[in-house]
């Protein structure tokens, strides 16, 4: 199962060549993420809902760091007005950390659809006040076990 998260591009969004960057990409995936794994003041608002349940604001418990990402940009994505299709699942569900995967689809509703670009982040939970890892617990392992599937096939290299 996969979460969809809409995400609106910025006129801002694009560099000189009129498609959206490629550090503006990483941007992207963090909005997508936070909207799709963190507690918001309205809890019906985040797009899984129950898969919100990271705390991100100042003085939590606990911090969500990045560890590792991963892009391979498929096709490059021009402005578009509706919001693109970002699908999110989990790849690995560790004892501290996941992998939370990507792809980035043209808007819904368009034909033919096109993937512009697969990722993966590797987050690690941080317990605030150590500053060490800490296990996910049971709260969040059985929000975001349902969405555990294969991790993301890039191409190969080389």
């Amino acid at each position: 199962m996969r979460l969809h998260v809409p995400i609106k591009l910025r006129w801002s969004d694009l560099d000189a060549y009129g498609h959206v960057n490629n550090a503006e990409m990483l941007r992207l995936l963090e909005e997508a993420r936070i909207e799709a794994f963190w507690v918001t003041d309205d809890a019906e608002a985040a797009v899984g809902g129950s898969t919100a349940v990271l705390d991100g604001r100042p003085g939590a418990d606990t911090l969500t760091l990045i560890a590792r990402q991963e892009i391979e940009y498929l096709a490059p994505i021009p402005y578009l007005r509706p919001p693109l299709d970002v699908q999110l699942w989990i790849g690995r569900l560790g004892g501290a950390s996941l992998e939370v995967c990507y792809e980035v689809w043209s808007p819904e509703g368009t034909e033919p659809r096109t993937l512009f670009t697969r990722a993966a982040t590797t987050i690690v939970l941080v317990d605030a006040g150590t500053q060490r890892p800490r296990r996910i617990n049971e709260t969040e392992r059985a929000a975001w076990t349902p969405y555990l599937d294969e991790p993301v096939q890039f191409t190969k290299r080389g």
